[in-house]
Order: C-alpha cells, then structure tokens, then sequence
C-alpha cells in the first residue's frame, strides 16, 4: 500500500491557482508551482499528473469559487436590480485595489487566460471558459430582466445585449485597474457601466 499523502490537495490548488492567476500558463514554471504550493516536483506530477492538468484545476476552483460569489450577490433577494448591480460592481472594485495593495494585480483570472494560447489549444480550457461566461452572462440577464421589472432600470434594450455590455465594463475596469488607474477612476468606471442602464 502506498503512502497516504501529506497535503490538502484542494489547498495546493488554491496556491497553484494564485501563481498561474498572478503570471499566466505559458509563464508560470514547475518551479514556481512547487514554490507556491509547498510541494515537490514528485509531488505535483504524482497528484496532478502534468502542468496542463494542475492549470486546469486551478482555473476551475477560481471559477467556482469567483463566479459563485458573484452570481450569490446577483441572485440576493431583498433589493433591486440595479442595486444588486451596483453592489457587485462595488465588491469587484474592492476586490481589484485590495489585490493592487497586496502586489497581485493580477486582474481576472478567466480574462487573462482568455488572452492566451491555451484558451484556444485545449479544450477543457475553452469549455471552462465558455461554460463560466454563459453562467454570468444569465446571472446578469435575470438580475436586469428583474430591474427592468421593478423599474430600477430603465433601458429597453435587450437583457443579452446589455449583459455583455456588464460583463465588457468590468473587463474593462480590471484592464484600467492593472494599467494603474486609481480609486476615483475606477469609480468613475464602473459608475457611468450603471448609469447606462437607466437609459
């Protein structure tokens, strides 16, 4: 019988998950893997059979545990649509500058994978990708379809077309918070993304 072992496997994807989030698959190395997690090579490659594999994982666990939070806060009962909006743009704006003062402005993890090679060269990585942006994209059609119903939001235009517009101004709020945009800018991004839906 093999020797039982000795880590929390969930844990070494947590910390395999912050390296590949904060430097991307092509950049990230099995040394920095073993230094993030703790583990050896043997290890890794024993647990997770390949660097390919752990990638995988990681960006599942970001997606279960990020997206989850989010579609949480969008599916709270109690307030209306457009508040639940504004709160989740408030949470990702926290989120983002308390990642900036730790030194991980790293943006969103499924956006930058979205910019690599590897989006495209694997499969499950695209499927990952597709199934998590299908989740927030009917996450915000619902919450939008509700604001429109109690009149929170005013815009009449399609709940697809103004989810993918949601969706493109935190895009857009996490590329100008890497890019070094301060509090009062963010703000203002991600103030004038909710204003558009009174409209």
């Amino acid at each position: 019988m093999g020797r039982p072992r000795q880590f929390d496997e969930r844990q070494a994807v947590a910390a395999a998950c912050q390296a590949f989030w904060a430097k991307g698959y092509e950049a990230t190395s099995t040394q920095d893997l073993c230094e993030a997690t703790g583990l050896g090579r043997s290890s890794i490659y024993n647990t997770f059979t390949s660097k390919d594999h752990l990638f995988r994982r990681a960006l599942a666990h970001y997606i279960d545990t990020m997206t989850a939070r989010q579609v949480a806060l969008l599916d709270e009962e109690g307030s209306s649509g457009l508040e639940r909006i504004r709160a989740l743009f408030t949470m990702l704006l926290e989120g983002e500058l308390e990642n900036r003062e730790l030194g991980r402005a790293a943006g969103c993890f499924t956006v930058n994978t979205l910019t690599e090679p590897v989006s495209e060269t694997d499969p499950e990585v695209a499927r990952l990708l597709a199934r998590d942006l299908e989740r927030r994209l009917g996450s915000f059609c619902a919450v939008i379809e509700e604001g429109q119903r109690d009149g929170s939001i005013t815009s009449s235009r399609d709940s697809a077309g103004l989810a993918w517009y949601l969706t493109s101004v935190i895009a857009g709020m996490r590329i100008a918070s890497q890019a070094g945009a301060d509090r009062a800018a963010l703000e203002q991004i991600m103030a004038t993304g909710a204003d558009a839906l009174g409209r």
